[in-house]
């Protein structure tokens, strides 16, 4: 049956059965590492002017991922849409390290996922 030597046919079939390649983390381990980051850091988080432990500040992080998961198809969309402002205020979280500098949350946690990357 010349149909199934067609060249083009054999491609069509071949793509249809090729997998997807995976990364070697999934989001959720992702998220659940950047979380961490969070959880268990010295620093102190500050969400409109008021001061948080890393443990008080994983948990809302977790409830906004919670939310918005339906949005978050990668690392960064959990970091702008989870853990940068707040909702109501529009206030940028920040990050106060040990040393007293204080950043912003979703840029601390850029650098953690960009090193995390590295070492993956």
């Amino acid at each position: 049956m010349k149909f199934f030597r067609s060249p083009f046919l054999i491609l069509i079939a071949s793509i249809a059965f090729v997998r997807p390649a995976t990364s070697a983390e999934s989001l959720d381990q992702t998220i659940s590492y950047l979380i961490d980051c969070v959880a268990n850091s010295k620093a102190t988080f500050i969400r409109n002017g008021t001061s948080y432990t890393p443990a008080e500040a994983a948990e809302h992080i977790k409830a906004k991922y919670a939310h918005f998961k339906k949005d978050i198809k990668n690392p960064e969309d959990f970091i702008r849409l989870s853990a940068s402002k707040s909702i109501l205020s529009g206030k940028p979280y920040l990050v106060r390290l040990p040393d007293g500098k204080e950043l912003h949350l979703d840029a601390w946690l850029t650098d953690a996922l960009k090193q995390h990357r590295s070492h993956s």
